[in-house]
């Protein structure tokens, strides 16, 4: 169990008052005061939808016994009261002290971009695990120690989490840990006071921009560049536009890596397979040839952003070859068994570069044609919904424009949106706003040798709605749409 001195857990931060007993202990942290418990420190969070302080009373009924706040609020005299400027890094701060810094005790590799993230990390990972480390993982399918899996929500966790997730891993006696960090996992400080190794630098493109985002497309930038300044060697794709801006104002080491331009570690002699790439690896530690289990342009840059990571760790020649071969990822090109002549691909692709990617990566080893069905998520970037739509609408031969999670906008007018960037192209193309029944369509028309592209759900199981989340899982979708089909013939 752990415990501190109130003093010693808040020492260092910048106190603009401390009222109260410094002497009491304690013996917890919450943010949620429906979580604090007897010699709590509750920390109130001024969030986008609600204000911790407003729940002060009910922290208090629950046990707790001291209040990290940014706000002049009173409290009963027998309650400690620290007040801040930004209790959000305050909670990172405290967390990181409580749980006696747990990310310092093993290796910590973060990494940040638009797309790329949570395959980059399972290639890490297996890398890892083949020169038989043991490895944790933090991002947007599973978090995993080792084998175990734990339920936390959110791609990055809350600080106090994220905390005491990596104290966890610790004591697992973990060697690496892998992490996916999102843009708002920066700027809301979950990940202050983290001790990285390595910061991964993957790209970025048109995503995330929106009332519970970020404002503007350089808020986002800016919020994935401090990342380099939280690291001891930074690993940068530079063949994305915006590497340069972010080598420089990196503050650690850069390593760069790319296939078009002149980088550090490269890719060269490039094969595309339908199930595959190879390529000659170059880098400052070895030369040799590479096959990577999964197609497509954008799996060789995460392979050698995996790469780049997995070498600083120590990993040998063989042990990339051999991860990389046998790397699988759910929601990530991942192909599902339907017993059929054709093709069924389900990938997480959701902003217009990845969508741009898989169809292409795909588009060259389809013998028929190739259906592309997505949708747009509802609350963000609606500048995304037509350059996507005229992005299926050049590369496939027949785009199915549906819905993904419309939140609470209307799931028609965000078909609409991608159906003005279909029109501008010579691309065939229907709508059918109801998910479920437009992959039935695509499933009742499709032919030998056509593939059809399931984008941007990947790994997630549901859908949600206004008013509602629904279980949505699109193998289990394909799977019974495929029984109905067959029942009917």
């Amino acid at each position: 169990m752990f415990l501190m001195k109130l003093r010693d857990l808040v020492k260092g931060l910048d106190i603009v008052e401390f009222s109260g007993r410094d002497q009491t202990e304690a013996t917890g942290i919450a943010y949620d005061s429906r979580k604090a418990k007897k010699g709590s420190l509750f920390v109130c969070i001024d969030g986008t939808i609600v204000d911790g302080h407003d729940y002060i009373p009910g922290a208090l009924a629950n046990g707790a016994s001291a209040l990290l706040v940014s706000k002049d609020v009173d409290v009963p005299h027998n309650v400690a009261k620290i007040r801040i400027s930004d209790t959000r890094y305050g909670l990172a701060y405290v967390s990181d002290k409580f749980f006696d810094h747990p990310s310092g005790k093993f290796k910590l590799v973060g990494i940040t971009g638009t797309k790329g993230k949570t395959t980059t990390s399972y290639m890490i990972k297996s890398i890892l695990e083949t020169k038989n480390e043991k490895v944790g993982l933090i991002g947007t399918v599973e978090k995993l120690i080792g084998d175990k899996i734990i339920y936390v929500e959110r791609t990055t966790p809350e600080s106090l989490d994220l905390q005491s997730l990596f104290a966890e891993m610790a004591e697992s006696h973990v060697d690496t840990a892998v992490m996916e960090v999102s843009s708002q996992g920066i700027k809301l400080h979950r990940v202050s006071c983290c001790d990285f190794d390595i910061g991964i630098f993957t790209n970025i493109s048109r995503a995330h921009i929106g009332p519970r985002e970020h404002d503007s497309f350089e808020d986002y930038l800016d919020s994935k560049i401090k990342l380099f300044s939280m690291c001891k060697t930074g690993l940068v794709n530079i063949d994305n536009s915006y590497s340069q801006k972010v080598i420089g104002e990196a503050k650690c080491e850069i390593i760069t890596y790319g296939i078009h331009n002149k980088a550090d570690i490269r890719a060269k002699n490039i094969v595309k397979h339908p199930d595959c790439v190879e390529f000659k690896l170059v880098s400052p530690w070895f030369t040799f040839d590479i096959k990577v289990g999964v197609p497509g342009e954008f799996s060789i840059y995460n392979s050698l952003a995996a790469i780049g990571a997995a070498a600083l760790l120590g990993a040998k020649p063989d042990h990339i070859s051999e991860g990389l071969k046998k790397v699988n990822v759910k929601g990530r090109v991942e192909t599902v068994d339907t017993g059929t002549d054709y093709t069924v691909i389900i990938d997480y692709a959701h902003s217009p570069d990845s969508l741009e990617n898989i169809l292409a990566a795909v588009k060259d080893f389809t013998p028929g044609k190739l259906i592309s069905l997505f949708g747009c998520g509802g609350d963000r970037d609606k500048m995304m919904r037509p350059m996507m739509g005229a992005i299926s609408g050049k590369i496939a031969d027949l785009t199915i424009i549906t819905s993904d999670n419309p939140r609470t906008e209307e799931p028609e007018a965000i078909v609409r949106a991608i159906e003005e960037g279909v029109k501008t192209t010579s691309g065939e193309y229907v709508t059918i706003v109801n998910r479920r029944e437009a992959i039935k369509y695509a499933l009742s028309i499709a032919k030998k040798g056509d593939i059809i592209i399931l984008a941007g759900k990947g790994h997630e199981t549901y859908q949600t709605f206004k008013d509602k989340t629904i279980s949505f899982d699109e193998r289990i979708v394909v799977k019974e749409l495929l029984i109905e089909m067959n029942e009917r013939k």
